[in-house]
């Protein structure tokens, strides 16, 4: 009898444990279907700007691509403090995914910083043609570091703006140069002109060029403009100092934790938006010459061929003093001889 009890006993445990499992496992799969991430996504681009515009357009098809289960939420204009208070943040997770420029993305990965060299890049062509031989390097190492490669979106092309002319090497010398406080590669950059720049960050250089304290700035053409830098500079460069790179990162630990359908469409709609937002930051700089030179801003001479080769003489010599601190000279030579495939 006392057998027969304990038999039964064990009949209903072993019947009401399988159900709890069977609950369990059914609940754990409605738990995932239903998981919804909010990104949170920080970037110093103003709201209303082509940066947002499209970004808006990526989080509104996202949202609808995952049935709301992935959603954006947006800090735009810096309000979540500069790139490198956007990196703490992203640390301790109180910001998942951002847009930085190269100084940015350096921080995290400083050998990005190769496709920022000075006086390295001379044509559209070139450009395509390293980002898309070396994407595939850079996002297997932003993964070690903790972050997911959404897509580049460089600046642009970046030139000078001064209150004075300037066409040659001689007359950077001859200037007060603003410098991103805190940015190695255009502090090699300078040093390699023999020039000593003015260390500020970004949001004080608009005050100095009114002071006096600087009289010369680098920049892309929708940057001179949209920072209202253009309203106190009478020269436009023709020099193009450099490329500059950017992209869209997002934490890996955040990127990992979506549902796994949901991942490739955030890659994939991420690649096609960032896309189209290159193509409309190329128009917006172009319109932004146009603009700055409609309110009196006047381009200098173009450099003739032994002014050219003396800024990549300085180029060359930035780049050597920057291999083993910034990049290694491997991957200076990578970076080179995918060039050279063009000639």
């Amino acid at each position: 009898m006392i057998f027969s009890d304990l038999k039964s006993s064990l009949y209903r445990f072993i019947f009401f444990w399988t159900v709890c499992q069977i609950l369990a496992l059914g609940g754990g799969t409605a738990v995932a279907a239903d998981k919804k991430t909010r990104i949170k996504f920080a970037t110093l681009a103003p709201e209303g700007s082509s940066w947002m515009k499209e970004m808006r357009r990526l989080a509104e098809e996202v949202e609808k691509k995952t049935e709301g289960r992935v959603r954006f939420k947006f800090y735009p204009g810096g309000v979540s403090g500069d790139e490198i208070d956007v990196i703490r943040k992203m640390r301790v997770k109180q910001i998942h995914a951002a847009g930085f420029t190269g100084v940015g993305l350096g921080e995290i990965l400083p050998e990005v910083r190769v496709l920022d060299l000075p006086f390295l890049f001379d044509t559209d062509q070139q450009i395509q043609h390293v980002y898309t031989k070396m994407n595939d390097y850079f996002a297997a190492r932003f993964e070690e570091k903790g972050y997911v490669l959404l897509g580049w979106v460089p600046v642009g092309w970046i030139q000078f703006y001064s209150t004075q002319e300037i066409v040659s090497v001689e007359d950077v010398k001859k200037t007060k140069p603003w410098m991103w406080e805190g940015d190695p590669l255009v502090q090699a950059t300078y040093n390699a002109l023999g020039v000593k720049p003015v260390p500020l960050s970004v949001t004080d250089v608009l005050m100095s060029l009114q002071t006096g304290l600087v009289d010369t700035v680098y920049a892309s053409p929708q940057g001179a403009l949209a920072l209202q830098w253009f309203t106190k500079v009478k020269y436009m460069s023709q020099v193009r100092m450099g490329y500059a790179t950017g992209g869209v990162l997002i934490s890996k630990k955040v990127f990992d934790s979506l549902p796994d359908d949901c991942k490739p469409i955030l890659k994939q709609l991420s690649k096609k938006y960032l896309q189209q937002l290159v193509e409309t930051i190329q128009k917006d700089n172009a319109s932004s010459i146009k603009v700055m030179l409609d309110n009196g801003v006047k381009l200098t001479a173009t450099p003739d061929k032994k002014v050219i080769e003396e800024f990549h003489q300085a180029g060359a010599v930035a780049r050597k003093n920057m291999v083993g601190k910034l990049f290694s000279q491997e991957l200076l030579d990578t970076v080179l001889s995918h060039l050279q495939e063009l000639n």
